[in-house]
């Protein structure tokens, strides 16, 4: 009630925000024009707002709160420069005449040095920097989020957490990604880290943005060059692991005073092999009771993947218009070998087993945006945008299985199962529409009102079942199909205060309502789904600052995560003869509570954060089908989920030419489980360290040694023990404007090895113990690859001024 009274008397006060403007000239007194200016915050060099100088080289810049800031001004041969700091407490800020000193030195002559950490701390996100780091050029996008703090990239089953929790919302220009986990691990893996500019990692968002994803958010935004004329980029990299790899890419942008015209294309193709090895106990009737095993798998894989984005922007008198299209296509085919041994134990009976899968995954995927821009007056603003997201997959499999009992005989056991030839079926079409609106408006000189209203309608169908063949026809059962049709429609509105209620004291407190209703039509009653949800999502942001360099910051927010349309739809996905990987559609959202303490100190950053998930989702969790002769492997739910963790972020300069960066987040972790045969509660400690070091050599070398470890932790009733990586890369800059080339290996010592173990807590479906080993490409032969980039044109790097898609579907990216 305190909130909507707060809400309620800011909607009624009125007000503007301060101007600051000035002249760019040369040392003749000629304008310079198209100079870029950026309005930065003293403290930590943030960016609050940017614009660019007119023909005449005047320039204005409106909407800015109260503050302690400088100007960075900087133009195409021309020496970029700081203004001094000052305080900004009026409506107006005039910073008069600017003079800009002509670059007299060629490019050749320069090292260009990065300005930023590879890791920075903001009151609501880390930032990594990824053009810091060496080994960006040559990376795929999935290489460059795995050594992001926190961030866990998992292979084995295709999913990505943030901070020791599933459910992360992944934005590609802070646009939501909504696709099947494999298949958002595929498009990253696809696409070019060295176009990627940054990475954010939220884990406490505020209002305004979209309240879905429990576990976070993690926003790649990718590069694109602002200055006027024209600019591009071009790179290419090659590279040997188990197969061959290679990528691709190209941008272009050409900006006029008005329009603003980009476009970018990427190819990557990767040639991989990983897989696992278990050994086992169980108690399978369908194979004769209790068995012991041994059982392998192994996939190669050849990836290709396509990615093209296009997009224009329209300055207008007061205001912006504009619209892209993003488009990726993916082809994967597999191939995986399954061979095992099962020894019946009471009757020392023993049947071999040896299975081929072959599959291909196709899909394609479609984003488009248009969105306006208006502003009122000063200080007030309307934007609108509407998104279409249209996506395809098709994934069949086939599947062949020969038995053999001791003596080398064939020895197929009773049961359709056990047919010697099986194939899979699964389709997925998914269609999603936005349209968002946006209000922002100033309240005095100490304060922002945003406001917004949200509809979601989404639509998908998925065909999915395995048949088997019987006398030479290929049949299915009930048991083993499952089409669903669901359609699900999201609405939701906000409203979130910014007040600067001194100099020192920040406060931005929001409240989001959302409402959803999903429905389902199966040809299972079990898998039909008709559910309903409303609820509020409030979230307070405090910030104190006690000196120049130290700022205290508190937050509580309350967030969502929804289950992904293919964890509902109940697909079938044939893995191996005793098992299939299949949704649950009586998956619960999970509903998170985050309250956060943070530090900032300098360059450093300390916070504690605790946590509460109701219902978190876990996957591939094993359970016994109906007729307890197949193991589902499917998501569930747990009944909890607490935590205490600790992140610090740590950046030390060595010497002039040697630099560290370190991120650290640890503490307790405490769940709780009901899915297994018996309840499981368990407490214990995890962490996980990233760390990075750089050296500037001579003849323009720089020299990266990078790495991060997980440590033992618990995936539902699996238990993982801890491992890590460390990577390596080089890279020479080439004179004049030449480019620069890389030399990078991933896994130096190639220990990417996962051990994990089945019923060392609780009793598994069908009584199952088990421990594997899972072996990435890398803990079989390193990954080695060389890359070249050249920049043409203006080769000063900007952010868009506009993301691509609904700022409230996605991250809103502000101008840097």
């Amino acid at each position: 009630m305190k909130i909507s009274i707060v809400f309620f008397l800011c909607l009624v006060a009125h007000g503007a925000l301060a101007q600051i403007s000035g002249t760019l000239t040369t040392p003749a007194g000629e304008p310079v024009a198209f100079a870029t200016v950026l309005i930065l915050h003293a403290t930590d060099s943030t960016m609050a707002k940017g614009a660019m100088t007119t023909e005449s080289g005047t320039f204005g810049i409106s909407g800015v709160a109260e503050g302690r800031y400088f100007v960075r001004y900087s133009a195409i041969g021309y020496q970029s420069f700081d203004s001094p700091s000052f305080t900004l407490t009026g409506s107006a800020y005039e910073l008069g005449t600017q003079v800009l000193i002509e670059d007299a030195q060629t490019l050749g002559e320069v090292v260009v040095q990065g300005e930023r950490p590879l890791f920075e701390q903001t009151f609501d996100r880390t930032i990594v920097n990824v053009q810091s780091s060496v080994l960006t050029q040559g990376s795929t996008a999935l290489q460059v989020l795995e050594r992001s703090p926190g961030v866990y990239v998992d292979g084995r089953n295709q999913s990505l957490s943030l901070n020791g929790k599933s459910n992360v919302l992944v934005m590609l220009n802070g646009k939501p990604v909504r696709l099947p986990g494999a298949q958002v691990m595929a498009l990253l893996n696809g696409m070019n880290g060295g176009d990627i500019e940054k990475i954010e990692l939220l884990t406490t968002p505020p209002a305004q943005y979209d309240a879905d994803g429990s576990g976070g958010m993690i926003n790649i935004v990718l590069k694109k060059r602002e200055e006027t004329g024209t600019t591009g980029s071009v790179s290419a990299a090659a590279g040997y692991g188990w197969g061959e790899k290679g990528n691709i890419s190209a941008s272009l942008s050409h900006r006029t005073a008005r329009i603003t015209a980009y476009g970018s294309y990427a190819f990557a193709h990767d040639h991989r092999q990983d897989g696992w090895a278990a050994v086992s106990t169980q108690n399978m009737p369908a194979f004769g009771g209790k068995l012991s095993s041994y059982v392998s798998s192994t996939e190669q894989a050849t990836a290709n993947n396509h990615t093209a984005i296009a997009g224009v922007d329209i300055n207008l008198t007061r205001g912006k218009v504009g619209g892209s299209v993003t488009y990726n296509s993916s082809r994967i085919s597999r191939h995986v070998a399954n061979p095992g041994i099962y020894t019946l134990l009471e009757s020392d009976s023993l049947l071999g087993l040896d299975s081929h899968i072959d599959g291909k995954s196709h899909w394609n995927n479609t984003i488009a945006n248009l969105y306006v821009e208006r502003t009122l007056r000063d200080g007030e603003q309307v934007n609108i945008d509407l998104d279409y997201l249209y996506y395809d997959q098709n994934s069949p499999t086939h599947g062949r299985t020969t038995y053999y009992g001791r003596a080398g005989n064939e020895a197929v056991p009773p049961g359709s199962i056990f047919s010697g030839q099986q194939r899979g079926t699964s389709q997925t079409p998914i269609h999603v529409g936005v349209v968002k609106a946006d209000y922002t408006r100033a309240l005095g000189k100490d304060a922002r009102l945003e406001t917004g209203i949200k509809g979601t309608l989404t639509r998908t169908t998925s065909l999915a079942r395995i048949e088997t063949l019987v006398d030479g026809v290929w049949t299915t059962s009930a048991r083993y199909r499952n089409d669903v049709d669901m359609v699900e429609r999201i609405g939701a509105v906000y409203s979130s205060l910014n007040w600067q209620a001194t100099s020192g004291l920040n406060l931005v407190a929001g409240l989001r309502y959302e409402y959803s209703y999903a429905h389902a039509n199966a040809d299972k009653d079990e898998n039909t789904i008709r559910r309903t949800l409303g609820k509020l999502f409030p979230s307070v942001f405090v910030s104190r600052k006690l000196t120049e360099d130290a700022t205290l910051q508190f937050s509580y927010t309350k967030r969502i995560g929804r289950p992904s349309y293919n964890d509902l739809t109940s697909y079938l996905q044939y893995g191996d003869p005793m098992s299939v990987s299949t949704g649950n559609p009586s998956l619960k959202p999970t509903v998170t509570h985050n309250l956060k303490a943070g530090l900032m100190l300098s360059d450093y950053s300390f916070s504690l954060t605790a946590s509460r998930d109701d219902h978190p989702i876990v996957y591939n969790q094993q359970k016994e089908s109906p007729a307890r002769d197949l193991m589902y492997l499917a998501p569930q739910n747990m009944v909890y989920q607490n935590s205490l963790m600790l992140q610090a972020t740590l950046p030390f300069t060595i010497t002039s030419f040697w630099t560290m960066s370190y991120s650290l987040n640890g503490g307790l972790r405490q769940f709780k489980l009901d899915h297994t045969r018996e309840k499981l509660h368990k407490t214990y400690f995890a962490y996980s360290l990233n760390g990075n070091q750089t050296f500037s050599l001579p003849w323009n070398l720089s020299l990266e040694v990078s790495g991060w470890y997980n440590s033992l932790q618990y995936e539902g009733s699996k238990k993982i023990q801890g491992f890590g990586v460390v990577n390596t890369g080089i890279k020479k800059e080439l004179k004049g404007n030449g480019g620069s080339f890389q030399l990078t290996m991933n896994d130096l010592f190639q220990s990417m090895k996962v051990r994990g173990a089945f019923g060392t807590l609780t009793e598994e479906a069908f009584s199952l113990q088990a421990n594997y080993v899972y072996r990435a490409e890398s803990a079989r032969a390193r990954i080695v690859k060389i890359s070249y980039t050249r920049v043409f044109g203006n080769e000063k790097s900007g952010q868009r001024s506009r993301t691509a898609v609904s700022k409230d579907e996605r991250e809103r990216i502000r101008k840097e």
